[in-house]
């Protein structure tokens, strides 16, 4: 027995006495107090319609979280870029980077001082909670002191409030350039289905072809029936009165009403230059115009609501709490921290020592 607990004594110094007497050195002398600073918010925007009445009902047409919004926020806050951009004016190295914080706490005393190198350490020193049933974010910094904490909290959350902002007028100024674009093309469109249209009706000479053939075939229905009446007359002076002075003038008149009609009818049919092989062309003509002013028009509505959902749903953070001043430090939690030491390391020393003592009776 007492060689056996001659073997557990320096066991026991060095692996329980001493890791406590380094925990209570640490813990009671050497370890700076860390104060947590609190923040709480929420991303906002207008809540987008909804695809039935029903839908409409429940969800109550306001605000609701933001949940892409929210999401880019909680990744922003443990990036490169938000450690970047609070550490404009060294905040953060001079927070982390103080002399009268103990070595082994401080940033750049048991490792370097490049900027990889701070982003891992500040990732330490922010939490970023986000809540999955109220969508509330919790921004929690942890610093040296009560003001750095409280600094760097707030500079993080002016950061995020304009990551937000920017994120939101760049997705209405991206819809609002989308619909002026398809206005502008629409507009093209139209504009070249008007020029097509007048070319036509000036090389053809027409305005509406359609119109004209109509007041042409009304003008020859009119002349045929001049030209049935005069024939009619004709054959009745040839009948009775064959020597009539009339008769020749009469043939004369029907002459010149087949020729008019003739040509009137060859104007509406039957030609290259006819109203009706130009009536094809104008109609598709007046066709492509007429789509292109329906889909002028649509495009111009689409701006419209992209204009007025551009400025309804904008996105935006509300503050709950701002971010707190401590009034005293939570951590390190100095007598969990040495209680823990001394239970882990007679943990540890009766493991070793039970090793020990089984191979020292296997060798004997």
């Amino acid at each position: 027995m007492l060689q056996r607990y001659k073997i557990a004594s320096p066991l026991f110094l060095l692996l329980v006495v001493m890791p406590t007497a380094i925990a209570v050195l640490y813990f009671g002398l050497f370890a700076n107090d860390v104060y947590l600073s609190e923040s709480r918010f929420v991303v906002r925007s207008p809540s987008k319609s909804s695809i039935s009445p029903l839908g409409m009902v429940l969800s109550g047409g306001g605000l609701t979280g933001a949940s892409e919004e929210s999401n880019a926020v909680s990744e922003y806050l443990e990036s490169r870029r938000a450690l970047a951009e609070t550490d404009t004016d060294a905040l953060v190295r001079n927070a982390y980077g103080n002399p009268g914080i103990f070595w082994f706490d401080r940033f750049g005393g048991t490792s370097g001082t490049s900027r990889e190198q701070l982003y891992k350490y500040f990732q330490t020193k922010v939490a970023v909670e986000q809540g999955t049933t109220t969508h509330v974010t919790k921004l929690t910094v942890r610093a040296f002191t009560p003001q750095d904490a409280q600094r760097i909290n707030a500079r993080l959350l002016e950061r995020s409030e304009a990551l937000v902002n920017s994120l939101s007028e760049r997705a209405r100024a991206d819809s609002i350039a989308i619909a002026t674009g398809e206005v502008n093309d629409a507009k093209r469109v139209a504009q070249d289905a008007a020029i097509a249209l007048s070319r036509f009706r000036n090389q053809q000479g027409v305005i509406n072809p359609e119109q004209q053939a109509t007041a042409r075939l009304q003008m020859i229905s009119k002349l045929q029936d001049e030209l049935i009446s005069a024939r009619t007359q004709l054959q009745q002076l040839q009948t009775y009165t064959p020597e009539a002075s009339q008769i020749s003038f009469l043939r004369v008149r029907v002459a010149a009403l087949q020729r008019e009609i003739d040509q009137q009818t060859a104007g509406v049919a039957g030609g290259n230059r006819s109203l009706s092989s130009a009536a094809v062309r104008y109609q598709e003509l007046q066709l492509t115009s007429q789509f292109a002013e329906k889909q002028l028009a649509a495009t111009l509505v689409s701006l419209q609501d992209a204009q007025a959902e551009a400025r309804r749903k904008r996105a935006y953070i509300e503050r709950i709490a701002n971010p707190s001043l401590p009034d005293y430090a939570v951590e390190p939690r100095r007598y969990r921290g040495i209680i823990a030491t001394f239970i882990l390391g007679l943990l540890v020393w009766g493991v070793v020592s039970m090793l020990m003592v089984g191979v020292r009776e296997h060798r004997d």
